[in-house]
């Protein structure tokens, strides 16, 4: 049988540039060769797109490759795939089919459905979720809202755009002091991998973490702190949604920042962590809720505050394209729970073909 040609897409305009090229390398290693084809796709800091053997290296190098390979999306449902110019001429451009994309792009631009519209244009089937869930799980405040809504438990927060805040500095730190209390996390609303996010212990700090939170976002959103473990849980399906085993993290900085991420590598992951049946069946529970609630596909990992002494369980956040490194939360809580790295990269490439067949038989338009 003929192998798919599945294009691995990485790198990207966001902060988590390096954390995408990480977990690009993870799955093109697991993908199963006897089965697809893997296209690397690189989009550089600067958003330009390059294709080829050597552009994953290219990327972590930070260097365009001795012969850049420019690639762009074919816009045409009926030849889906890629354009590809090897060289300066304008007439060299050759068409390369695509049947699958893995999007493996964290953060703007790849996770908050800019890229998902385009594939959609351009009828390529693709790993995860659509431009309704990249966009509404991206964007923490309105995730939070959809979570109410569906009657899950959040911390309190608030919320404002920098223009609201230049000006009026002092009504929201009152505001954030009267509602909300010390010490607060501030985040950018639209940002994974814990960038630019600051946990503000006194009042005399938070203006500072503020204006670092506005460096990433126009929108800032502050959340009260809570006591509890760092609880993770892994979701995967579609139509059908199935919840891992938890996993907790201990993390070696005040919380799990970037640099406890990505960069001190002390963290300790517990994997899976025993919360006793009824915490494990809540956790489990309300990541297929958050799962439903902004309507995901594919893949996502859910992140939670537990507190065992009182049995307080609180949604902190569902993000919709997770670490994917071998060593990453997501897929280890999926091998804990039975479900090798290989096989669950294989399991999301049929998902996003069982998906596209789904929603292809839809009717576009409605008859003559």
């Amino acid at each position: 049988m003929e192998r798919k040609k599945v294009a691995v897409i990485f790198g990207g305009r966001s902060g988590e540039h390096v954390v995408s090229l990480r977990s690009a390398a993870s799955i093109m290693e697991a993908i199963d060769k006897e089965r697809f084809d893997i296209i690397p796709v690189g989009i550089t800091r600067a958003g330009a797109w390059l294709t080829g053997p050597d552009a994953w290296l290219a990327l972590w190098e930070n260097r365009l490759p001795r012969e850049a390979t420019t690639a762009v999306i074919m816009t045409d449902p009926a030849r889906p795939g890629l354009l590809v110019k090897a060289s300066e001429s304008l007439s060299e451009w050759r068409y390369q089919p695509v049947d699958i994309v893995f999007p493996v792009l964290h953060g703007t631009y790849g996770e908050d459905g800019t890229i998902q519209g385009l594939f959609e244009m351009a009828g390529l089937p693709y790993v995860g979720s659509g431009v309704l869930a990249s966009s509404t799980a991206m964007d923490k405040v309105v995730m939070k809202t959809l979570f109410k809504e569906k009657g899950l438990p959040v911390a309190p927060f608030l919320y404002f755009f920098r223009w609201e805040w230049t000006g009026s500095e002092n009504k929201w730190i009152g505001d954030i002091a009267n509602k909300l209390g010390f010490p607060c996390f501030v985040k950018p609303a639209n940002l994974g991998s814990s960038v630019g996010i600051s946990k503000v212990s006194t009042e005399d700090k938070l203006v500072a973490a503020i204006e670092e939170a506005l460096l990433y976002d126009e929108k800032v959103i502050i959340e009260s702190f809570l006591e509890g473990r760092e609880i993770e849980c892994s979701v995967l399906g579609d139509v059908k949604i199935h919840t891992s085993r938890p996993g907790e993290i201990i993390p070696c900085n005040e919380f799990y920042d970037y640099r406890a991420k990505y960069i001190d590598d002390r963290s300790e992951l517990v994997i899976p962590v025993e919360l006793g049946d009824k915490l494990e069946s809540t956790v489990r529970t309300y990541s297929a809720l958050a799962f439903q609630a902004v309507e995901a596909s594919g893949l996502a990992r859910v992140d939670f505050f537990v507190n065992p002494l009182v049995e307080s369980v609180t949604l902190i956040e569902i993000n919709t394209i997770p670490g994917f490194t071998s060593i990453s939360m997501y897929p280890k809580l999926w091998e804990a729970s039975g479900l090798n790295y290989n096989h669950l990269v294989s399991r999301l490439l049929e998902l996003a073909e069982e998906r596209f067949q789904r929603r292809n038989s839809l009717m576009v338009s409605p008859p003559e």
